[in-house]
This record gives structure tokens, sequence and C-alpha cells, in this order.
């Protein structure tokens, strides 16, 4: 923790991105409510609108919520590193507990893989994007993943248009493979080049071979159907000419398009014969037809099937994302979501709780009956209420979060009051109000360690809860914005495209196995804190 908040506060300083360091940050310039902005002279509350005091300064923006996020990682980072100094011996019940949870092998193995699963989410951009990791140009290193500064074309060499446009760095890779710039020049990517969103792909495409007459998808051998075409760039999609096959011959119409994309050609095959053709460009139609471009390849429209040879392992989205990439990004807001929602809801719930059970009185009785009414109400309809209401601007991951802890404290609250009914009048909580203990210490110094087992249990199951509430918001159309990858949505995707089954069947396959994983660790820790499975009574 110490080390994450001071990468991220060193890397906003220096302008430098750091893989998940960066989270905070990029929320903060992402969400309206998240910054506050100082305007040319004035300084302006960002929630109101409202001008508060002047000032003389140039206009920028402070990004609270970052700063405020890195300051609590280092003040809890070095807080637990002196409590590990200033402790103890460890609990020997506690290090008994250990040692039953490892000998649970397929909870054991669970945690194992799920960190290795939160460790890879924390990789970022390293794994998955479309930006480079380095770019080696006249002998000069830049690493455009790991900085804030835009590249533009002209940095790299590139002339004409996109001099002034951002950098395709998938493009650049090709163009410095086939020698048309500085013989040393590379560009290195992720092992995922492609961004979980923003970042639509061309229609992709597949190399067919020619037997005998006959043209067949690489691989299969059975004659294609279907479109094909020639391309004048087949990595920004540029058709030359586009074909119609049937039982792997041309068959059916054609259309032509010029370099400056003009469509200029038009014919009709029959049989795998040219029946008719008109040609309306520049020059003679057999120059147009000899123009320099791709071997004939099967044109294959979003949602893409999976297509090793393009990268696109398990295929695309009707939108155009990278399917991979795009589970990834899910991956990573899960993760990002478990650990904004349970220390929160988990304090909330236990100091609240804990307070009811142990003041009783009005304060148990009115909370009680607020519990009460909010759980009697379908969860996701009232999140589904409430998230409506929100403006458009200000949806996102905190907001749907602030939603989601407001009434998700509730169940843990119910039973930590529960706890603390049962303990408030045993004996070492009576000594400890006769010795002049106050209401918090009582709480969180002697109730609060009595309730670790109740805690430690029910936090797998509530992780496994958040996944699948997201998941069904998503799925529904009330969740997060399309900025934000998520599985829900590339379900629904999938089932509005049962013809593209790679959607489906890829999103249940990750859902299922991370609930699996959760679950598999809950059972074993529950097991590993059974009192009754691992006491002995005289």
């Amino acid at each position: 923790m110490l080390i994450l908040g001071l990468l991220a506060a060193f890397g906003e300083w220096r302008g430098i991105d750091f893989p998940t360091a960066r989270w905070f940050f990029e929320a903060s310039r992402d969400v309206p409510w998240l910054k506050w902005k100082f305007g040319a002279d004035t300084l302006v509350f960002d929630w109101f609108g409202t001008s508060i005091i002047d000032f003389r300064y140039p206009a920028f923006d402070f990004l609270w919520f970052g700063w405020l996020s890195a300051g609590i990682l280092v003040c809890a980072g070095v807080a637990l590193i002196i409590a590990s100094f200033t402790a103890g011996p460890p609990n020997p019940v506690a290090l008994r507990r250990i040692t039953r949870f490892k000998e649970i092998k397929r909870g054991y193995y669970s945690l194992v893989i799920l960190l290795g699963l939160a460790a890879l989410a924390a990789l970022d951009q390293v794994v998955v994007g479309k930006e480079a990791l380095a770019v080696r140009y006249n002998g000069e290193w830049s690493f455009p993943a790991f900085q804030t500064k835009p590249f533009k074309g002209s940095d790299f060499g590139i002339a004409g248009e996109g001099a002034d446009a951002p950098v395709s760095y998938r493009k650049l890779k090709a163009n410095f493979r086939s020698g048309t710039s500085d013989a040393r020049a590379m560009v290195i990517m992720p092992l995922v080049p492609f961004g979980s969103t923003d970042d639509t792909l061309q229609p992709r495409s597949k190399s067919l071979v020619e037997r005998d007459g006959i043209y067949y998808e690489s691989g299969r051998r059975t004659p294609f159907f279907g479109l094909a075409a020639k391309y004048h760039d087949v990595e920004e999609g540029r058709f030359h000419l586009r074909y119609t096959l049937r039982g792997g011959k041309l068959s059916g119409a054609v259309d032509g398009w010029d370099a400056a994309g003009e469509r200029v050609y038009s014919a009709e095959y029959e049989g795998g014969e040219k029946v008719k053709e008109k040609y309306a460009g520049e020059g003679t139609v057999g120059g147009f037809l000899a123009m320099d471009s791709s071997a004939l390849r099967a044109v294959k429209y979003h949602p893409a099937p999976p297509m090793p040879e393009e990268g696109n392992w398990l295929g695309t989205t009707s939108q155009g994302y990278d399917v991979l990439a795009y589970l990834y990004g899910g991956l990573q807001v899960n993760f990002k979501a478990a650990l904004i929602f349970l220390p929160i809801v988990y304090a909330m719930g236990i100091t609240i709780g804990m307070l009811m059970g142990y003041l009783g009185g009005w304060f148990d009785l009115a909370m009680d009956r607020l519990i009460e009414v909010f759980s009697n109400m379908p969860f996701l309809f009232v999140v589904i209420i409430f998230y409506s209401m929100v403006p458009e601007q200000f949806k996102g991951l905190p907001v749907i979060l602030a939603i989601l802890i407001l009434f998700g404290w509730m169940g843990i609250g119910t039973l930590m009051r529960t706890a603390a009914y049962r303990d408030k009048e045993r004996d070492y909580i009576s000594a400890a109000r006769v010795l002049g203990a106050g209401t918090p210490r009582i709480i969180f110094r002697h109730l609060l360690p009595n309730t670790v087992a109740i805690i430690v249990t029910l936090v797998p199951f509530t992780m496994s809860g958040l996944v699948s509430s997201l998941t069904a918001l998503d799925y529904l159309g009330f969740g997060l914005p399309p900025e934000y990858a998520t599985w829900g949505r590339l379900l629904n995707d999938g089932l509005s495209n049962l013809s593209a089954p790679w959607l489906v069947s890829s999103t249940f396959f990750v859902l299922v196995g991370l609930l699996v994983l959760i679950t598999f660790i809950g059972e074993a820790v529950r097991e590993a804190y059974d009192p009754k499975k691992h006491s002995y009574y005289r």
C-alpha cells in the first residue's frame, strides 16, 4: 500500500503512468465530481458550479480524489508497517486456522489462482493496451504507455494527414517491419495489443487458399461461402475489390474502390466467370484491377470469430472490440470495485451493527426498522431506481459503488448487531466498563476481535455478490457507461448475437470461473474458522 500510494503521487507529479497506480488519478480526471475546477482568476467548486473566492492563477483541475487516495494508501501502509514491528507474537489460534485453511486444497489453490489473477489485472497496460510499451526511432527510446504526454505521428516520421493525428502503434509497427522507416526502429506492444474499450477494430479478415480454382479458408477443407476482398491496406480495412463467393467460386456482385476510397468499379460473376463490369474511375479498367493490393482474404464483419493469426484469440464483439482485451478490462473493473466496496461496506456494517447491539434503545430500534424496510425491497430494483436518477455526466464506477454501498452494509450490520448483543453482557465487557473504558474502545478493542470469524467468513461471499450485482446491472443496461469494459454488457451482446457463440461462451467461462474460485475460498475459510469441527470440550 505504501509503494502503491507513493507511485501514484510520484507518477502524477512527474507525468508517469505506472500500472495500477494510475487508476486513482485517471478516475479523478474522468469523473467530473472527483475533481475541483479552478477557473482563471476564480476558484470554482465543481459540484455546485458556484464561485467561492477570487484567485489570480491560471485555470487548472485539482484532482482531489487521486491525491486523497494516494494519501490514504501511504498512511495506511505506514501504519501497518509500524504495527508489524510493535505487535507481539503471532496469535496461535490464528496460526492454527491458517494451517487448517491450507489443508483444504481446493480453497487454498483457489486463493492462489485468485491472487494470480489480481496480480495480472494489476499489470494493466503492460498486458493489454493499444499504446506501445516502448518505441525506438532515430536511436531514441520513448515509452508511450507509461507517459502522459500524447505522441503524434510526426514524432515517429509519419507525414501527411497522419502527422498531427494520434499514433496507431499497431500500424507503426507494421511500417517499421516493412522497412519503410529507420532500419533499427522497433515497436514493443503489450501481450494483447488492443484496448479494452475505445479501440474499435476494422472488420477482420482471414487469408484464403486457392486449390484447383476453389477458394478455402486457411485451415479448413470446405469451400468458402461469403464475402472476400483484396485490400489497399489490411490494417485500416480499406477495400480494393470486394467479391461474393459461393462454393469457393466468385459468384455475385463485385465492388471496387480506388486509393482515395471512391467507389469506381462494379462487376458481376457467375460460376467463377465475369459476365459484366463497369468502371468510372481514372485510367483504364485494366490498370485499376492491376493496382498493388493484398491477396484475396475472407472478410469477417463484427462480431468476428476467433482468428489467432490476426491476434484476436477469442474474436471480436459487435462494437469491434477484441474479446480477450474486453474480458481483461472487465476483470480489472471487478477487482477495482471489490477493493473500494469491501473496505467501506464492512467499515460501515461493523460500526453501525456494533453500535446497534451495544447501545440498544432508540438507535437500535430506528436502524433496525430502516434495515427491515430496505431488506424487503428487491435489491436490484432499488439500485436501478436510484441509479436512473443520477445525471448522465456523473454516472460511473464511483457512483454505482456508492449506491451499492448505501444498501450493501445492512447484511453485515445485522450480523454484527447480533454478535454485540451476545457478548456485551459477558464478564470481560463488564470488567472493561468498570475500568473506565469508553464505548469506542469496548467496541473496537474488545467486541470486534471476537467477531473476526464472522467477518472473514463473509468477505468472499460479499465479493461474489458484488460481481454478480455488477454483471446483472450491466446486462440489464443499468450499469456502467460504455467506456467501462463489463462482463454483463458482453453477455448481453452475446445473447443478442446468437450466431456468435464465442461471446456468450467466453463470458460464461470467466464469470462462472471467478465465482467458483471465490466460493471455494469462502467454503474453506468457513471450515477453517468453524469451532465445532476443530474444538475439544472437557
